[in-house]
Formats: C-alpha cells, structure tokens, sequence
C-alpha cells in the first residue's frame, strides 16, 4: 500500500465514522423521548466532541486546499487547466462545507425545548447526510487525481498521530453508545 492509498483511506474512513456518529446523534436527540431513556451524559460529550473534532479536521483540509489551488493558479498565470482539475476549484467553493456543518451542530446543541432540539438535529442530519456526505465524497474522488503526495500530504493533514486521536474519540463514542444505538447503522437494535 503506498502513502496516497493511505491517506485516501483515512480521509474515506473519518467521512464514514463522521457520518455514523452524526446519524447516531440524531437517533438519540432527535427522536421523540416519550418512554426513552434520557441519552447518557457521556454519549453526547465523546459524539459532539468527535463531531466538532472531525468537522474542524474536513475545515481546515478545506482552507488548505483553497489555499493550494490559489497557490497553483498564481503559478499558472491565473489558469488552473495544467494545475488542478477545474472540477475541484468548484467543488472547493460548493454548498456543504464542515463549517456549515458545525454551524447546524452548534444549532442542535443550543435549542432549548425538546421540539426544537429534534428538530435541530434532524435538520443537521439532513444537511449531513445530503450536502456534506455528496461534498466530501465529491471531494475525495477528486483529490484521488492529484498526481503529487506532496499535495496530499498538505491538504490531508494525516500523520500517525491524528490518526491515533480519530481512532481514539471514535472509540469513547462507541463506548457510550446509549442501548439500541450501533454506529454502523446507528439505529435501533
């Protein structure tokens, strides 16, 4: 397996666990709790603290790889044709970024009444599931053609180390997963 296999395949990874613990937020919060248990302390403090981690991570790749194709396109004497593919200079700028994300998130964890606060949830499981998950994936088979490991490794952010931290907070979500949650399917068991 080569570097750009690697990375790829944590990036696929971190969208996947993303999307699992997303979907297993709005499971627990935003379903009606007439007859639930209250959701464990724990489970909301390891999902919102992976989400608002990971979410951060896909932000700052983001500003790095806008950051690289503008860099890129000075280089070129303001095309980017020889540079970097067109597509991804658009998908850079399309609607589903992980600061959109976390600005839903943020939604979610403010409201104050039960109604509101499953609605939040459901509505940043939506944008989730549709804008972010189509964006990110859009995204990554793009990176896939960068021909240089020196681009992935700037807009990947990836070393052993946040590697390790991703496992690791994924695994306290797991942990705490209140009963009837999986994180593969992340609905009732």
């Amino acid at each position: 397996m080569n570097e750009s296999d690697i990375l790829l395949g944590q990036l696929a990874t971190e969208r996947i666990h993303a999307a699992q613990v997303a979907n297993a937020c709005v499971a627990v919060f935003g379903a009606e709790r007439d007859g639930l248990a209250t959701p464990p302390a724990a489970f909301r403090e390891a999902s919102v603290g992976y989400l608002a981690w990971v979410l951060a991570r896909f932000e700052q790749r983001d500003q790095l790889l806008n950051e690289l194709i503008e860099q890129r396109r000075r280089a070129a004497g303001g095309t980017l044709e020889d540079t970097v593919p067109i597509e991804l200079g658009a998908l850079a700028a399309r609607e589903g970024t992980s600061r959109q994300a976390l600005t839903h998130l943020e939604r979610a964890l403010a409201a104050d009444e039960p109604e509101h606060t499953r609605a939040a949830w459901q509505a940043f499981g939506e944008f989730f599931n549709a804008l972010w998950s189509a964006r990110r994936e859009a995204v990554e088979r793009h990176l896939a053609r960068l021909p240089r490991i020196g681009s992935w490794r700037t807009v990947g952010a990836i070393d052993a180390d946040s590697i390790l931290e991703e496992r690791t907070r994924y695994a306290q979500v797991a942990a705490h997963l209140p009963p009837g949650i999986t994180l593969l399917g992340s609905t009732t068991r």
